[in-house]
C-alpha cells in the first residue's frame, strides 16, 4: 500500500518521497516492521495462548528436558505469518505476480498447518490432520504455482537469441552519449522451464530436455514434468521443515539463514546489471521479492526472541509447514530449486534421517525378525540429544552448518 503512496505524492515534490520506490528502502522497512510485530504482538499472543491453555502435548521419549516443555503454548506460527503478511502488503508492489504467489503460499500452507494444530489442541487428537490432507494441500499449492507460471504473461525469463547454428545473435545500436556504434547480444523474454545448475559453466537446465524425444507433444509434456518436479520440491521441503521443528529455535533459525540467502539470489537475479555481470539467468520483476523475503527474515529472527531456548512458544505446524513451503516456492520462482539440497541442507538431512531410519528398521525386521536402527532416534537432532549433547549446543551447531551451506550456495554464483 505504501508503495502506491509514491504515485499519489510524487506530484507534490515532498523531500525524501522518492525513497518509497526503491526496493532497498522498502525491504529495510519491511524487516523492521516484521521485527516489531513479532516482538510486540508475540508477547500478547503468548499470554492469550496461556490463558486459553493452548499448550503442547508432549510424549515422554526419554529425552533430557523434554517433559519440561509440556504445556508450552503452541500455534505461535500465527505470529510469524502475521509478521510476513502485513509488511508485505504495506511495502511490496501487490500487482507483482511473484508477490501474489508468495502471499498465496504463506496463507495456504499456514491454513493447512493451522488445521493440523487445531485438531491436535482443541480436538485432542494427537495425530492431527490426516497426512493425505496435508499432502493434498501441498500438491494443490504446487499446481497453482505451476499454473500461474505457465499462464501469466508476467512470468518470463530473459535469454539470448541464438541462430540455427547455436551462436548468440549480436545487434548494433548507436550509443546516445558518444554517437558511436556499439554491439550487444540480442535478447528476448520468453516462457521457460529452465532452472539453474550449480558449479557448471553453462549453468542452466531445461526440463524440456527430459521430454525432447516426444516431438510435437514435448511442449505440454515439459510443463507436466516441471509440475511434478515442483510439487515434489514443495511437499518435501515443507514436510522437512516440519520435521526440523523439534528443538527450540532450530527450524526458526535455519529458515532465517536460508531466507537471507534466497534474498541475495533474488536481488541479483532480478537486477539486469548484476545478472549480466555474474552471467546468471535474468528474471524480470523478481527483485520485488526482496521485500517479501525481508519480511520473512524479520519474522523468523523476531520469533527467536520467544522461541530460543528455553522456548516460551512453539510455532507448531502453522509455522513450520508454511516456512518450508515459502522457501520451496521462492526457490522455484527465482529458478534456483536445484540448489535446495545445498541451501536447505539441514532440512534435507533431517528428512533423510527419518527416511533412512524407517526404511532400515522395516528391512531388518523383515530379514532378521527384529528391527534395527541407524540412529539412536530420528530426526537426527534427537540422535544427538540421546548422546547427551545439550539442546542449545545442538541448535547452535546446526545453525553454523546452515551458515556454511548458505555461503556455499552464494559461492555457486561465481564458481563453475
Amino acid at each position: 500500500m505504501i508503495y502506491y503512496l509514491y504515485e499519489i505524492l510524487k506530484e507534490f515534490n515532498i523531500p525524501g518521497i522518492g525513497m518509497l520506490q526503491y526496493i532497498s528502502f522498502r525491504s529495510g522497512s519491511a524487516i523492521i516492521l516484521s521485527l516489531i510485530i513479532t516482538t510486540a504482538f508475540g508477547r500478547k499472543l503468548i499470554r492469550y495462548l496461556q490463558k486459553q491453555q493452548i499448550g503442547e502435548e508432549v510424549r515422554d521419549l526419554g529425552l533430557e528436558g523434554q517433559m519440561q516443555k509440556k504445556g508450552t503454548p503452541t500455534m505461535g506460527g500465527i505470529i510469524i505469518l502475521t509478521a510476513i503478511i502485513i509488511p508485505t502488503i504495506l511495502f511490496a508492489n501487490l500487482s507483482n505476480i511473484y508477490i501474489q504467489l508468495m502471499l498465496l503460499t504463506t496463507v495456504w500452507l499456514g491454513l493447512v498447518g493451522f488445521m493440523d494444530d487445531y485438531i491436535k489442541v482443541f480436538k485432542k487428537n494427537k495425530k492431527g490432520l490426516a497426512g493425505r490432507f496435508k499432502i493434498l494441500g501441498q500438491v494443490s499449492l504446487g499446481l497453482m504455482v505451476v499454473a500461474s507460471m505457465m499462464i501469466s504473461d508476467d512470468v518470463l525469463v530473459r535469454e539470448s537469441v541464438r541462430s540455427r547454428s547455436g551462436e548468440e545473435v549480436v545487434e548494433t545500436y548507436t550509443d546516445p552519449v558518444t554517437g558511436r556504434l556499439q554491439e550487444q547480444v540480442k535478447t528476448q523474454e520468453i516462457k521457460s522451464t529452465k532452472t539453474t545448475i550449480p558449479f557448471i559453466k553453462k549453468n542452466e537446465f531445461d526440463y524440456a530436455w527430459i521430454v525432447a524425444f516426444a516431438g510435437k507433444h514435448a511442449e505440454w509434456l515439459r510443463w507436466a514434468v516441471y509440475a511434478l518436479a515442483i510439487i515434489l520440491i514443495i511437499t518435501a521441503v515443507s514436510n522437512a521443515a516440519n520435521l526440523t521443528d523439534g528443538l527450540d529455535g532450530l527450524a526458526t533459525g535455519t529458515s532465517a539463514i536460508s531466507g537471507a540467502t534466497l534474498g541475495i539470489l533474488a536481488y541479483v537475479s532480478g537486477n539486469v546489471i548484476y545478472a549480466n555481470y555474474l552471467n546468471i539467468m535474468y528474471i524480470p520483476n523478481t527483485g520485488e521479492l526482496t521485500v517479501f523475503i525481508a519480511a520473512f527474515i524479520g519474522a523468523t529472527v523476531g520469533f527467536l526472541w520467544y522461541n530460543s531456548y528455553p522456548a516460551q512458544v512453539f510455532m507448531g505446524d502453522t509455522g513450520s509447514l508454511a516456512l518450508g513451503g515459502i522457501l520451496a516456492v521462492f526457490s522455484v520462482i527465482i529458478r534456483k530449486e536445484i540448489l535446495i539440497p545445498l541451501l536447505c541442507g539441514i532440512f534435507v538431512i533431517e528428512n533423510l534421517s527419518v527416511v533412512m531410519q524407517v526404511a532400515w528398521f522395516k528391512y531388518t525386521k523383515r530379514k532378521y525378525g527384529a528391527g534395527r536402527r541407524i540412529f539412536l532416534m530420528s530426526p537426527i537432532h534427537h540422535h544427538f540429544q540421546k548422546k547427551g549433547i545439550p539442546e542449545p549446543k545442538i541448535v547452535t551447531r546446526f545453525w553454523i552448518v546452515g551458515i556454511i551451506l548458505a555461503v556455499l550456495t552464494i559461492v555457486t554464483l561465481k564458481i563453475r
